[in-house]
């Protein structure tokens, strides 16, 4: 290594590696003498041309570190991951190489991009995997999970899983509509416990994908067990749960020092009073911390009224947040006393996240 000056971090590597001779001075022809490959990389755009003269006139690799293309060599921006080796080369442009070289390896590791063409029959991937696919964004998804998505020969996609993520599958891969709309068409739970069973003795990779967590209240491991049942390998994935995530990206914490040390997360699915509900209303309403309420549109006024009949008071602050973290997002501030009315006004329809508690007064 030959410089004029060196900063203490080349000064080290000269001490630590025994293989690198430093010498404190200007470029001389015979350095070059024995060589087959320099690295002409000074602030010296004139010294820098020097050395590549040289080293053609010798025949000798050169690569310039200011000026690829007047090098006689350039080299490639490398990785590996996985066992797999990644050079780029951009036509000299070592600052593009290296950004296509990094985009390469992020998409790699996130599964947009797989390197699985050379995969011995035995490495596929076998069974089930039960993925969250996250709050709607596309790009909230785990990186796990889409990796598996990639790998996928089947996809049975409910209807909050980010459908982003299902335009990028292959053509090859069959894509299962498992949707379950409020009031609405639904696969039954069992036909769809029995596809993934069915697909997975078939030999394919399936992926049940999720919106949210598929474990907060998507029937994630009622799947779980009749896939275990039935003797097929069940690999769970979370997912980014829209209880926390959406409120988050509203502006609104579920918890705040000072002010809240608690939240619960509540199903609307089934009303107060109702046979099968397990929730305690009254419970609920005693608390002071946050109450998140998921698939509750439907019902608000049961849920609402619950509360104020237990005690909380009808000032306390709501968030409802519609199709959250997807461009379509619409938010209404309200109170617990005119949540219901607000909500019918505006004209919100599920998907929807409401927040009650004294955090919601953050949004907007």
């Amino acid at each position: 290594m030959i410089a004029r000056a060196a900063s203490p971090a080349v000064e080290a590597l000269s001490h630590d590696d025994p293989g690198i001779t430093l010498q404190l001075r200007d470029f001389r022809a015979d350095d070059l003498d024995g060589a087959w490959y320099v690295l002409a990389a000074t602030d010296d755009s004139d010294v820098n041309a020097a050395i590549a003269a040289e080293a053609e006139q010798r025949r000798i690799f050169c690569v310039r570190a200011d000026i690829a293309r007047e090098g006689t060599a350039v080299t490639p921006a490398t990785f590996e991951s996985d066992g797999l080796s990644v050079g780029v080369l951009a036509g000299g442009e070592h600052r593009r190489s290296a950004a296509i070289r990094t985009a390469i390896h992020e998409a790699l590791q996130s599964g947009l991009l797989t390197a699985d063409a050379g995969d011995e029959p035995g490495e596929a991937p076998t069974g089930v995997a039960l993925v969250g696919g996250g709050p709607g964004d596309p790009e909230l998804i785990t990186v796990r999970g889409r990796r598996l998505l990639s790998r996928a020969d089947v996809v049975v996609a409910d209807r909050l899983a980010p459908q982003e993520l299902l335009a990028e599958l292959g053509a090859h891969v069959e894509v299962i509509d498992a949707a379950k709309i409020p009031y609405g068409r639904a696969m039954a739970q069992e036909a769809i416990n029995q596809v993934l069973v069915d697909r997975a003795r078939a030999g394919k990779f399936v992926v049940r994908l999720k919106g949210g967590d598929p474990f907060v209240f998507a029937r994630g491991y009622e799947e779980v067990l009749a896939c275990s049942e039935a003797g097929i390998p069940v690999t769970v994935v979370p997912g980014v749960t829209s209880a926390i995530s959406v409120p988050a990206l509203a502006g609104v914490p579920v918890t705040h020092r000072g002010m809240t040390h608690e939240f619960v997360v509540v199903s609307g699915h089934v009303a107060p009073g109702h046979p099968e509900s397990l929730v305690n209303w009254n419970a609920l309403a005693a608390m002071t911390g946050t109450i998140v309420l998921l698939m509750a549109v439907e019902r608000i006024e049961l849920f609402t009224k619950a509360l104020l009949d237990g005690g909380r008071p009808a000032d306390t602050p709501v968030l409802v947040v519609q199709h959250g973290t997807t461009v379509a997002q619409r938010t209404l501030r309200a109170t617990l006393a005119d949540a219901p009315e607000r909500i019918r006004a505006d004209g919100i329809r599920p998907p929807a996240i409401i927040v009650i508690g004294p955090v919601a007064a953050f949004a907007g």
